[in-house]
């Protein structure tokens, strides 16, 4: 039997929906037991949150001050002392988990393997190279940890109406002095969450202009959607770079993803290949875009959008 640790990734106060998809790729592994751990302040509310997820068969949270917030230096040698018992260890493919999981690696002298798209067998998975482009299977060896990060946008969510046990344990480990938490600057909105979003409209350089950008907020706002933006909008200053769609950015697969003028290099088709559908609008009928578009229209974004805005918000 393979056992599983999930690490959990959370705010404080509610679980990162990437937890579930993590759950949903350790699933995949045969004969497989998962556990998900969570390292919180006060985790009692995220435990039970987490016990009732599908496929976990156990949930543990630990208790410390020092776990308030996720410095991957200070959670690393927690989840390695936790460690010994597992066959394997899942973290997201998120900002959190690229941040923590190659310290629990080297902490484990193991190769992690990063965005693990498909499970093929206990050892064995799938991950994308050279941008999307190709696919690797990669073999892990037998006798040793597997540690790994999840693609999430491979995955969908595993459901509700799981019943797993909870158990609050401590652990034994030396936390670093040497990192510490100073503060955090984030971007605030209510707009839903870029990687988490089902609908998306992101917009490209097309845009010409910060100003110009905020139709793409007013569309994504009747639409209830989330806002992306190609790396050439975020280059130049359009919009933070916390909203950038791509292999350098986030990597999302939300059920609508609209591209408004945007040419589609392969570095952004590689953000949005596990998209629903996808929905393009530009000038130029031989932009790139096209051949990945479910849907397509040619013409001035500056004409259509309000049109198209109008009409949702009727």
């Amino acid at each position: 039997m393979s056992k599983v640790l999930v690490i959990a990734e959370h705010d404080g106060n509610k679980l990162n929906a990437s937890t579930a998809k993590c759950v949903a790729c350790a699933s995949g592994i045969p004969d497989s037991e998962i556990h998900v751990v969570i390292f919180a302040s006060a985790g009692e509310k995220l435990a039970a949150d987490a016990a009732g997820l599908a496929s976990v068969d156990k949930v543990m949270y630990v208790d410390n001050s020092s776990n308030e917030h996720a410095l991957a230096a200070v959670l690393a040698p927690q989840i390695v002392s936790l460690a010994g018992d597992y066959t394997h260890i899942f973290g997201p493919s998120t900002t959190f988990g690229k941040d923590l999981m190659p310290r629990v690696a080297a902490l484990l002298d193991v190769n992690q393997i990063s965005d693990v798209m498909e499970v093929i067998g206990s050892h064995s998975f799938k991950r994308p190279i050279y941008a999307g482009n190709a696919i690797l299977t990669v073999e892990a060896p037998e006798g040793t940890a597997v540690v790994a990060t999840v693609r999430t946008a491979s995955y969908r969510a595993v459901g509700n109406g799981g019943a797993a046990p909870v158990e609050q344990i401590t652990v034994s480990a030396d936390l670093p002095q040497h990192t510490r938490f100073v503060s955090l600057q984030a971007g605030k909105s209510d707009r839903p969450d870029l990687q988490t979003a089902s609908k998306v409209v992101s917009g490209g350089r097309a845009l010409a202009s910060s100003e110009n950008f905020e139709i793409i907020f007013r569309l994504a706002e009747a639409l209830g959607a989330g806002v992306g933006a190609s790396r050439a909008a975020v280059d130049a200053g359009y919009v933070p770079n916390e909203l950038q769609v791509g292999q350098t950015g986030k990597i999302i697969a939300p059920d609508l993803y609209i591209a408004i003028g945007i040419s589609g290099a392969i570095q952004h088709l590689t953000g949005i290949k596990d998209a629903g559908t996808i929905v393009a609008i530009n000038k130029d009928a031989d932009a790139p875009i096209f051949d990945v578009a479910d849907i397509g229209l040619v013409g001035d974004l500056f004409k259509i959008i309000p049109e198209l805005e109008k009409a949702i918000r009727s």
